[in-house]
């Protein structure tokens, strides 16, 4: 089976490593079309054999590269003739089920993963207005629609006119990884530059404001505890700012970068805060349950899915800092979870789902009849 990952920018691609590898391992074949320029393929693709084809996407659906990425992505699929094109990221997506109108008549299977739609309730109306018709009408292009929290699962078997609309559980993390990690926070620490006797407060996420740090700065500001150091672990345009408005509000501020050591970071942290405005499913707030971590998040669509206490108001500063207070200084406690609760949401369970939606057997991957 030949199969054609699309996504936005070539940065997406992490989130779909342990499904291609299983594919790749079943003998199938799997392509990427993404804008590579922008934002490169991890090497993994490459040293895989993956083919690579940049396309002209871009995040803003104004942006005029979006109509020659339509007509670059129909020559790709064209001339590739591929059995399954399954898209990922609303614009990529959207230029995807356009391109594909003609190659889903000779067989091929579009499949498109929203990854949270950007119209959710409360969401800003030009949300509404530009995201909610564009997705409804591309749907009508969809063989298969899936989302990943059941708020997006309800509208679109209700709104939308997909060939048939599945929910998935995310894209799967490493539970036993995450669980079992072992970390000499002492030692970590002192690596961080944070003394061992301080008090720790952690997020994971892009630097940008939707993810939202600023309102993590300001409630920390007014506990005016110099014990509490916040940890960011992640890159954006925003790193600069939040560094400035950390040393105003007066909070010690340790901006760490891209990780590949956040298993141990969950591990050290003495509270972990998910304060975005938007989300679909957090991979990180789902690692940092997994963990095991003393867990706050905002009470949005996709967090609610994870998380049932310790939620806040991203909007709010004095219910961010509330909680913080609550969950830091009161014994309130989030580390206990059934383990049935992220089952599903495990690598292993995820991959089973989507190998079964592609039709193909689990073991063996073999294609079925």
């Amino acid at each position: 089976m030949k199969i054609l990952f699309v996504a936005t920018v070539g940065g997406f691609m992490p989130f779909l490593k342990t499904l291609t590898r299983e594919l790749l391992d079943g003998g199938h074949e799997v392509d990427i079309a993404a804008n590579i320029l922008r934002s490169p393929l991890p090497e993994c693709y490459k040293e895989w054999g993956c083919g690579a084809y940049q396309i002209s996407c871009s995040r803003s659906p104004f942006d005029k590269g979006n109509i020659s990425a339509i007509t670059e992505i129909k020559k790709i699929v064209s001339d590739k003739h591929y059995d399954i094109v399954h898209c990922h990221t609303p614009i990529a997506a959207a230029c995807t089920r356009i391109a594909c109108r003609k190659a889903r008549k000779t067989g091929t299977k579009v499949i498109y993963t929203a990854h949270g739609f950007h119209f959710y309730k409360g969401a800003p109306l030009k949300n509404w207005l530009i995201y909610y018709p564009l997705e409804k009408i591309c749907s009508k292009w969809t063989d298969l629609l899936i989302t990943i929290n059941k708020e997006d699962y309800a509208l679109a078997k209700k709104k939308m006119k997909a060939g048939s609309v599945e929910y998935v559980p995310g894209v799967g993390i490493d539970i036993k990884k995450f669980a079992n990690t072992v970390v000499d926070r002492k030692e970590k620490l002192l690596t961080l530059g944070i003394p061992e006797d301080k008090i720790t407060v952690l997020s994971v996420g892009e630097l940008n404001e939707n993810k939202n740090h600023k309102i993590v700065i300001e409630a920390l500001g007014k506990l005016k505890d110099k014990n509490v150091h916040y940890i960011i672990a992640g890159t954006g345009d925003q790193a600069a700012f939040l560094k400035d408005y950390a040393e105003k509000s007066e909070v010690p501020l340790h901006l760490l970068g891209d990780r590949n050591d956040v298993a141990e970071l969950y591990k050290i942290a003495d509270l972990y805060v998910h304060p975005s405005i938007r989300e679909g499913l957090p991979v990180a707030l789902m690692e940092a349950v997994a963990s095991g971590a003393n867990v706050i998040c905002s009470n949005i669509r996709g967090c609610r899915d994870l998380v049932q206490t310790g939620l806040f108001n991203p909007l709010d500063c004095a219910d961010v800092s509330k909680k913080i207070f609550e969950f830091l200084y009161n014994g309130k406690n989030n580390r206990k979870r059934n383990s049935s609760l992220l089952e599903k949401y495990d690598t292993e369970n995820v991959n089973k789902v989507m190998l079964r939606l592609y039709g193909l057997e689990i073991n063996g991957l073999q294609q079925m009849n």
